[in-house]
């Protein structure tokens, strides 16, 4: 295998003729798709970025994302995925630290990647959805050809997705071609026959996440299926969408499909045309899932990962057997284990979920590491993190997830717990440290501290407690305002209380567990 994108050219030269995409009543077929990413590659060519420059993707689930994403892989370039949601001071880092040439944006976002612009190595910037200043506008960009595609090896970098730490700036992520290109095809044969050119994929996890972008559209696009994106998430909307195009394939996070019970017409939804549902992000409470798969004839089937893998490494498969609470057996080419402190194998129970209340999982738990072909080359440019992040033990590197949980006998894994303080609300991941950073700049602030507390949608919720300057005079929509104009908006504290002070230990460390109201950590 050289380059990632050489799977999307087998799958044009089998299914030429096929729906590739499907878009607000439009569809594209194989051959056309080719030809885009073919006048996007020559494009880049033509300005000079090539092989091992990054192209940063600032755009929602629409089909440009497709054609860029592509046409990189196809000019020998690296994709830099970015959040559509995030703002100026989010992508400044991003776009330097990768040292990105391209910016491809959404036409309203072009103004955010001008404000930082001058800090970093951007040349180019494309608009997209229409003109902006200082951008050109993707058809005038596109120039036409039909390049060869650049060879590239497997250890070569084609995805650098960013992904935050628990402390310090968020870390590029360097996943090679043949880590997504192994996931890809494992994520492929999980479900029965495996996808097939017939199948129809609703497209709306956000693409410039490594699951929707692994599981759901190249697991796609490489078995000539047909990809139906949408720019956001609306539970009628995608519902409708399966309805009208009978789609057959969904993945989704947990509130997704909480939303989609919860609708006031639920009861009249029709997902007879879908052979498989998936779900990750967090674990799906199992209420949401027994309460939709009472609604709906497909069965709702529970995997895990993380950016670092590719993403996925287990999965409730059809294929194997699902065990409903569990994160799924490991996925085919990925070993994984549970480990104590010393790195010594936990020993599996006999078949799980146990209970909880009365088990103690301080004796079955540990940390989970996985080892495999989907494993990410490393952290870009910190040596540091990568080894803290890896652990060299009888031939293989295994990589620490940060994830506490356990396993059974029949080979089932079931996650306990998140990394220590990190939050996950909506299937999004949220380091606490990010949202005080921004806190402490506030003038009204003196002190200040961020915690998840449970929610019934989105699993958990972010809460900012404050502790105010003297004669400080800020109200919590105010600090609220504050984060929604600095931060993505799923980032922000939903939740505000204003404290006298902070509860820490006595090296000034904040104890986040009576935040939360909990016991002891």
């Amino acid at each position: 295998m050289t380059n990632l994108v050489t799977n999307l050219a087998a799958a044009v030269e089998e299914y030429g003729d096929n729906t590739a995409i499907g878009y607000q009543g439009s569809e594209t077929n194989y051959e056309e798709f080719w030809g885009q990413t073919g006048a996007f590659a020559t494009a880049l060519e033509s300005r000079g970025v090539g092989a091992d420059d990054r192209v940063a993707i600032y755009l929602p689930n629409v089909p440009p994302f497709l054609i860029a994403f592509h046409g990189t892989l196809r000019a020998g370039g690296a994709v830099v995925p970015m959040n559509p949601q995030y703002k100026a001071r989010e992508i400044g880092h991003l776009l330097s630290d990768s040292e990105a040439k391209v910016v491809v944006a959404l036409a309203d976002l072009v103004p955010f990647v001008k404000e930082v612009q001058d800090e970093t190595s951007v040349e180019h910037v494309v608009s997209v959805g229409g003109d902006a200043d200082g951008a050109t506008e993707l058809t005038e960009f596109l120039e036409p050809g039909d390049p060869d595609i650049v060879d590239r090896d497997d250890d070569d970098v084609a995805v650098q997705p960013y992904t935050s730490g628990t402390t310090g700036q968020p870390k590029g992520v360097q996943l090679t071609h043949d880590n997504l290109a192994s996931n890809a095809n494992a994520a492929s044969e999980l479900i029965p026959d495996g996808i097939r050119e017939d199948d129809k994929q609703l497209g709306v996890l956000p693409l410039f996440h490594i699951y929707g972008m692994t599981v759901v559209m190249n697991s796609t696009l490489f078995n000539g299926g047909a990809f139906y994106p949408l720019p956001s998430w609306d539970a009628q909307e995608a519902v409708s969408l399966i309805e009208e195009e009978e789609l057959t394939l969904m993945h989704g996070v947990p509130a997704m499909y909480n939303d989609v019970i919860n609708q006031p017409n639920a009861e009249e939804f029709d997902f007879s045309s879908v052979r498989l549902c998936g779900v990750g992000g967090s674990g799906i409470p199992v209420e949401v899932l027994r309460k939709f798969e009472e609604l709906y004839e497909p069965k709702v089937y529970e995997g895990y990962g993380l950016t670092e893998t590719s993403p996925i490494t287990h999965f409730n498969s059809p294929v194997e057997g699902r065990r409903v609470g569990s994160a799924g057996k490991t996925v085919p080419g990925v070993d994984s284990k549970v480990v104590d402190d010393e790195f010594e194998e936990v020993a599996p129970v006999d078949e799980g979920p146990v209970d909880e209340e009365t088990t103690d999982l301080r004796e079955i738990t540990g940390e989970i590491v996985v080892a495999g072909r989907n494993v990410m080359k490393g952290y870009y440019g910190l040596p540091e993190a990568n080894e803290e992040a890896f652990t060299e033990e009888g031939g293989r590197r295994w990589f620490h997830t940060g994830d506490i949980g356990y396993h059974d006998e029949d080979g089932f894994y079931y996650v306990v717990d998140r990394e220590k303080h990190m939050i996950v609300t909506g299937g999004y991941n949220v380091y606490p440290r990010e949202v005080e950073e921004l806190l402490f700049e506030h003038e009204a602030v003196a002190d200040a501290a961020v915690a998840g507390i449970p929610d019934e949608r989105r699993g958990e919720t972010i809460k900012a407690f404050i502790v105010p300057t003297p004669d400080a005079d800020v109200t919590a929509d105010e600090i609220r305002e504050y984060c929604l104009t600095n931060l993505a908006e799923y980032k922000h504290p939903r939740e505000v209380e204003f404290v006298e002070e902070l509860p820490r230990t006595t090296t000034g460390k904040v104890q986040k567990f009576k935040l939360r109201g909990e016991e002891a950590e």
